[in-house]
């Protein structure tokens, strides 16, 4: 039968009938290679073969119990939705030394009962064996591989007794089935799909690093997210020493969940109480502050929202926010002028969370703009009350998810007041010592705290 030729690209993988100096794909020079490929019948013909399924009922499917191991960070487990999953395959990505390698170098310590392969392609041993000293993770269930081969690190995976296995990172390995450089589309894609396929096989769960790219993405094709069970990203700036673990894909647990680390001498260190991050002091008593309570996932979080206005010397004003979505900051502006007569086309806006931390909630934009006004008439706003709903273009003040979990926060850290919208009805104020003031307008929202 004839054999089918083609010229696939060696970074990109795209695939051309003839042979071209330039990938017409990647712009890359001399990367096209020949290789021969299956035809569409063989193909077939192969598919028919090997065809031993057949369809099922869902009543015919048995349930089974899903076995999960603690990772002994609680942090980590609850990101994970519980812990590790037998036969997982597990990617992690952030940015260079944010803590990645010490969180599973970590993971590896806690989990005692269990041996550990942990995989280096851009250390050497001796160098994995200071940090883990500084860890204190250096007992004898931790074997430590320092080999960037693809089957080398197959080969290892399958003669040991371990059940948890990490890469660091993927980025770092290549299969010599592949004829292009380690790092690269054709090597990530396919070292992916041999460590997911092993991962299936044997039952045992594989953690792999991913490296970032400058936008925070991670690095790589798509299809490497497509095939791992769980994404997780390790976020956080260079200024602080926090860190937050954000599960962006779980097919094992809650998607957004997250787990907050502060970064130390002696590795990450879990926060218990996330809302200790974003609140930089409960006794200032400065005008441009609010506090909010977001929802993180699952945790409820006490934001402070600070800003600051001020006259504006050039002849565009600045509007500027680090963290807060600056398209939500102007359309809060856009409301303040147009509902409450407020003019800032003179002022400097800056916006602000503290911690360091993005978050993505709508229930801050309320808290953003009591601090805007706040900063705007030099008022103090009282740092006993805090402020949550989302604001519409109409100026009312809307309800959003959670918001029993919200107030019981706010309670349990010691306010006195939260302003909030129209509770639903199955939310009793009875319930709460706290005073709770329920508000339609933006317009009575700050009346209420000016």
């Amino acid at each position: 039968m004839k054999i089918k030729t083609v010229y696939r690209c060696t970074e990109c993988g795209a695939e051309s009938l003839r042979w071209a100096g330039k990938c017409p794909m990647c712009d890359t020079w001399n990367s096209l290679v020949e290789v021969e490929v299956e035809s569409k019948t063989q193909r077939k013909a192969s598919a028919i073969r090997q065809s031993d399924n057949v369809p099922v009922r869902f009543s015919q499917i048995q349930d089974s119990q899903i076995e999960r191991i603690s990772t002994g960070i609680q942090e980590l487990d609850r990101t994970l939705g519980g812990g590790i999953v037998q036969g997982s395959f597990v990617l992690i990505g952030g940015d260079p030394g944010i803590g990645k390698s010490t969180l599973l170098l970590q993971m590896c310590a806690e989990i005692k009962d269990e041996t550990t392969l942990y995989v280096t392609g851009e250390e050497s041993i001796h160098q994995i064996n200071q940090r883990a000293k500084r860890l204190n993770a250096t007992h004898d269930n931790i074997l430590v591989l320092a080999e960037t081969n693809l089957e080398r690190i197959l080969y290892a995976i399958e003669n040991t007794e371990c059940r948890i296995i990490i890469i660091d990172s993927i980025q770092s390995i290549r299969t010599e089935y592949a004829d292009a450089t380690a790092g690269s589309v054709v090597q990530i894609r396919e070292c992916g799909q041999a460590l997911m396929n092993t991962a299936k096989l044997s039952n045992k769960a594989i953690f792999i690093i991913g490296h970032v790219t400058k936008e925070g993405i991670i690095a790589g094709p798509k299809v490497l997210e497509h095939i791992v069970d769980t994404v997780l990203l390790f976020e956080g700036s260079k200024n602080y020493s926090y860190r937050i673990l954000r599960a962006m894909k779980n097919r094992f647990g809650s998607t957004n969940e997250i787990g907050i680390f502060e970064m130390s001498g002696y590795g990450l260190r879990e926060v218990l109480n996330p809302s200790e991050v974003f609140l930089s002091t409960r006794d200032n008593n400065d005008s441009g502050i609010a506090l909010s309570a977001a929802i993180e996932g699952t945790l409820p979080i006490i934001a402070e929202v600070q800003a600051l206005v001020g006259a504006s010397n050039y002849g565009v004003p600045q509007r500027s926010s680090n963290i807060f979505d600056i398209k939500r900051l102007q359309m809060i502006l856009a409301v303040l002028e147009k509902r409450l007569g407020l003019n800032f086309g003179h002022n400097d806006i800056f916006v602000n969370i503290a911690g360091g931390f993005s978050i993505n909630d709508t229930s801050l934009d309320l808290a953003v703009a009591g601090a805007i006004v706040s900063s705007f008439r030099d008022t103090v706003i009282d740092n006993k009350t805090v402020l949550i709903g989302e604001i519409g273009l109409t100026g009312e003040v809307r309800s959003v998810q959670y918001m029993e979990k919200r107030i019981l926060e706010v309670q349990k850290l010691g306010f006195n007041r939260v302003i909030t919208p129209i509770l639903p009805k199955d939310i009793k104020k009875e319930k709460f010592t706290l005073e709770i003031v329920s508000v339609g307008k933006i317009t009575d929202a700050l009346r209420e705290i000016m």
